[in-house]
């Protein structure tokens, strides 16, 4: 009966509104339905012959690469340790008849000539697509009045400088051929500015900035960037080891990933992660935060309390 009380441009005034925002969401669900359940995804043969994958012998990093392979890339590993380059390496070789090649990079290392053997690794090669996977995150929850100097400048140098030198020495090369696919895995909590996680997910957020400007800079010349948000993903990064629906583990992970290289400049690849944030986008931001600030305080506690025991039992 209410509604026969309002005047009626202000009636009418409401009814567009409404049907306004029913168009939105299901124009939003049918586009969610086609990029995630029917748009093909893209050869990236045609790219070019190889993939380079920073951060690529554990979690997302190593189930790229062997998806990329998978699909009859030609793999660049690059990480830390040589030994587990090796591992993997020969694990891709032998299992998907491609070729491999490894660099060892530290990343954390500062030095200005720390990236010069993975140039001179690339530069004769057709590298059809990059993906910056390298990253660091936070021993655990914590305040940012916590945080030492040293591990500010770690996640900074790491998740900022080293997906922005990458993308500097690997990027004129595919602008040249006019093909190509760089991505740069960020996080789903740079979509939150998550407490307890500023520096983290403030690092994410330029890695969103960034590759979305780039997309545009480039997309006339036939490369794609794009930054790729997972949520939770059962590796050592998360710190998370049983997988389930909304958890994947790697593999399920990646090959969701991999599906959308391409394509949008900003994606939340695996579906049930895009439908958590689009439920959590539906909250007000002190609802979210708060609920994110109890998680992370949480976590912190028990850390804390982990911490202290293994002290004393020192």
């Amino acid at each position: 009966m209410i509604f026969h009380a309002l005047p009626p441009a202000l009636l009418y005034a409401v009814t567009l509104y409404g049907i306004f925002k029913f168009v939105q969401f299901f124009w939003g669900f049918l586009s969610a339905v086609w990029v995630h359940f029917i748009r093909p995804a893209k050869n990236l043969k045609k790219m070019g012959e190889w993939a380079v994958v920073t951060g690529s012998t554990d979690g997302i990093g190593q189930a790229v690469a062997e998806e990329l392979a998978r699909r009859g890339l030609n793999i660049l590993l690059v990480s830390r340790t040589q030994a587990k380059l090796d591992t993997v390496a020969k694990g891709i070789e032998e299992k998907y008849k491609v070729k491999t090649k490894t660099v060892a990079i530290d990343f954390t290392n500062q030095a200005a000539n720390t990236l010069e053997p993975l140039r001179r690794a690339v530069s004769s090669l057709d590298v059809g697509v990059l993906v910056n996977n390298v990253g660091i995150a936070y021993d655990h929850a914590e305040y940012f009045t916590e945080l030492t100097q040293e591990k500010i400048e770690q996640l900074i140098h790491v998740n900022v400088s080293g997906t922005t030198d990458v993308t500097k020495m690997i990027l004129p090369a595919m602008v040249e051929r006019k093909r190509g696919a760089i991505v740069n895995v960020s996080s789903g909590s740079s979509l939150l500015s998550e407490p307890l996680y500023a520096v983290y997910s403030g690092t994410k957020s330029y890695i969103n900035a960034f590759s979305q400007a780039l997309y545009w800079e480039n997309k006339a010349k036939r490369v794609s960037v794009q930054a790729s948000l997972p949520a939770f993903v059962t590796s050592k990064l998360s710190k998370i080891r049983t997988s389930s629906f909304f958890t994947p583990n790697p593999k399920t992970y990646a090959r969701a990933m991999v599906n959308q290289i391409g394509h949008d400049p900003l994606i939340l690849p695996y579906w049930p992660h895009a439908f958590q944030f689009y439920i959590l986008r539906l909250l007000p931001e002190s609802t979210i935060s708060g609920i994110l600030l109890s998680r992370g305080s949480d976590i912190r506690r028990r850390a804390l309390k982990k911490k202290e025991g293994a002290s004393k039992a020192e």
